[in-house]
């Protein structure tokens, strides 16, 4: 290295990056052995170095590229470790590759995720966004990047358009990025559900993740070649009250499969015990419940079918169900 992109040193720098010999702090760079005074020389006008941030330096002339920005606003929030600081927001996105997501280059703020209690300010290119508590970060390019749900989710918190609100969202599930269900869990979590907006485009993509789940339990009926349920019905007694709808149901076998797409809400006890009372009222009728998350059937859908072959099996064995009226949904 030269000294036009790197401090003279006697200690290696072998183990670091190009990217991380690049773009240092001041303690790095006082641990190498720079003086302060140094460092000012360096950073004056003509000199090779340039202040990026307070305390963080590019060590060459020139705009600094997306992975040097990326570094600096790591290395301006402290990071001690893997978790003490992360990318979220929209740079989290663009590094997971979303074609809805701002390119890093274009970005005019990169959102670094901290925890509550740091005494930091947000200052030039980087913006602090705090949490309760720091979710587990993944690494992209080398870099803590928060997960899929907290980034959709701070990058949500900084757009106004509703459109672009539900590219983002709808991006992160047929992606594969992630289930509605965390999602939302997120939304909800960082108090984004309050914006009409941003509400719409979760109905959408409630709509859209259960679609998708649907169409993977059809997969996993006719893939595994059990006997075709009826789709998508409700169940009654016959002059009495309405039980509820199932997503499949074999009435010779007394069989239903439920497909739990919830997701949190300011009402979700209200509607998790409701599903939870419908459930065991079927089950008393004698009406088997197999209850599936659109994860399971993403993870591991052989799993499934193996499951749901065992409660159809199992019925030859069980009293009769009581008589249920089914009517489509």
């Amino acid at each position: 290295m030269t000294q036009s992109n790197t401090p003279l040193s006697p200690l290696p720098l072998s183990h670091l990056s190009e990217v991380q010999q690049r773009v240092m702090s001041t303690s790095q760079l006082r641990a190498l052995g720079v003086a302060p005074a140094r460092i000012a020389e360096q950073c004056r006008a003509g000199g090779t170095w340039q202040l990026m941030l307070p305390g963080v330096y590019l060590l060459r002339p020139g705009t600094p590229t997306s992975q040097e920005r990326l570094h600096g606003a790591l290395l301006y929030a402290g990071r001690r470790d893997a978790d003490e600081a992360m990318i979220t927001g929209m740079a989290a996105l663009a590094l997971y590759g979303f074609s809805t997501a701002t390119p890093l280059m274009s970005l005019e703020f990169i959102d670094v995720l901290v925890a509550r209690t740091r005494r930091l300010r947000s200052t030039g290119c980087v913006r602090l966004v705090r949490a309760h508590a720091l979710p587990a970060s993944l690494q992209i390019t080398g870099l803590p990047v928060a997960p899929v749900a907290r980034a959709v989710a701070d990058a949500v918190a900084q757009l106004a358009d509703a459109k672009a609100v539900r590219a983002l969202l709808t991006e992160a599930v047929r992606g594969g990025h992630c289930e509605p269900a965390i999602l939302v869990r997120e939304l909800n979590d960082t108090r984004l559900l309050d914006l009409p907006h941003v509400v719409g485009a979760v109905d959408s993509l409630l709509a859209e993740g259960r679609a998708l789940s649907e169409g993977r339990l059809y997969e996993v009926v006719r893939g595994n070649r059990l006997p075709e349920p009826l789709w998508n019905v409700d169940l009654r007694l016959p002059g009495g009250p309405h039980l509820g709808g199932v997503d499949a149901y074999w009435p010779e076998q007394a069989v239903a499969v439920e497909l739990d797409t919830r997701a949190p809400r300011q009402d979700d006890d209200a509607r998790w015990s409701a599903s939870v009372r419908k459930r065991e009222h079927l089950e008393r009728l004698g009406i088997t419940v197999v209850h599936i998350t659109p994860r399971k059937l993403r993870e591991s859908p052989d799993q499934q079918a193996v499951v749901i072959r065992t409660a159809l099996m199992a019925a030859v064995d069980r009293e009769p169900a009581a008589y249920v009226v089914v009517l489509p949904r």
